[in-house]
């Protein structure tokens, strides 16, 4: 699954396509996790202003042609600014391909750009699995991401947040909304696992499985810690790492553990750089004790015993 860094990857990769023109946009399943806008067409003679990422959520912005503007049997309303709202879903990437590529099998969408110098460029939506979704933002941008919590890389998302979140305890350093850093009404310490907590959208987005369990290997905890009993001294540590984890795995292009690629084409690297992550059975990189897994909310978590033992 494409997580935060593969789809920060994907942010960038896009960028050749700034300020280029839609020309032509062919949807050839729209059965996705929601069904496409059967109106993506509308995208045409729009161009490509800017991308952002929220959350897994890649957010492409369109402005109209300035040419456009002169032809007054176009309403007003038909020039504003639009937004896609795309999410990669567990399989689905953006890719670019040269003109006239032919489409595979699961490429679903395919938008093509046209450059100043007419050179023009398609950008495929593949997703196998169909479990991504290509929307309108104006849609289905408020019930997908308002709820979400801070993102990890920004400075709303610090030890002090999350051990009085965790603690449901007042933070005089708080800076968020009170509608963020208060995720539920209860005034109860969360005893959740601290990995299924760090895992939860609402509190941090971003920080996937992968993620999860490096930064809790880096930081000595194990991951089926109560998360009320991780100590403001733990919480320091385990924020600085889920941050300087998720940094290096932006800059090696991501984990890409099966067949994500990103929108040039290239596949990340971070995967070579896992210490635990996938390696139940193995020695420890530090201290050659077996690593274990155990099951937390479905989803695997391998640690080290002795590195990461239990309270």
């Amino acid at each position: 699954m494409p997580e935060l860094p593969e789809v920060e990857t994907t942010k960038t990769s896009l960028t050749p396509l700034l300020g280029q023109q839609v020309v032509d946009v062919k949807v050839f399943q729209p059965k996705l996790r929601w069904s496409m806008p059967d109106d993506l067409n509308q995208l045409v003679d729009y161009t490509l202003d800017s991308v952002e990422r929220r959350a897994k959520y890649l957010i492409l912005n369109f402005i109209p042609l300035t040419s456009v503007n002169t032809n007054a049997s176009i309403q007003p309303n038909s020039l504003a600014s639009r937004q896609l709202l795309i999410h990669l879903g567990m399989s689905g990437s953006l890719q670019q391909h040269s003109h006239g590529t032919d489409k595979r099998k699961h490429d679903h969408l395919v938008v093509t750009f046209s450059a100043a110098d007419n050179s023009q460029t398609q950008l495929h939506y593949y997703d196998p699995r169909r479990f991504g979704s290509v929307l309108w933002f104006k849609d289905y941008g408020p019930k997908l991401l308002d709820h979400l919590g801070p993102e990890p890389l920004s400075a709303d998302f610090t030890a002090d947040y999350l051990y009085h979140l965790i603690q449901r305890s007042d933070n005089p350093n708080q800076t968020l909304d009170n509608n963020i850093a208060n995720k539920t009404n209860s005034k109860q310490p969360i005893k959740r696992a601290i990995k299924s907590v760090i895992m939860e959208q609402q509190v941090v987005v971003g920080v996937g499985n992968i993620y999860a369990t490096e930064s809790l290997y880096l930081s000595g905890i194990h991951p089926a810690t109560p998360a009320n009993e991780v100590s403001h001294e733990q919480i320091v540590i385990l924020v600085e790492h889920i941050k300087a984890i998720l940094k290096k795995a932006i800059t090696l292009g991501g984990s890409t553990l099966r067949d994500f690629t990103v929108a040039s084409g290239q596949t990340g690297y971070f995967q070579q750089t896992l210490n635990v992550y996938g390696r139940q059975g193995e020695d420890c990189p530090h201290c050659d004790t077996l690593l274990e897994n155990i099951k937390l909310n479905g989803r695997a978590s391998v640690f080290c015993p002795n590195c990461q033992p239990t309270k």
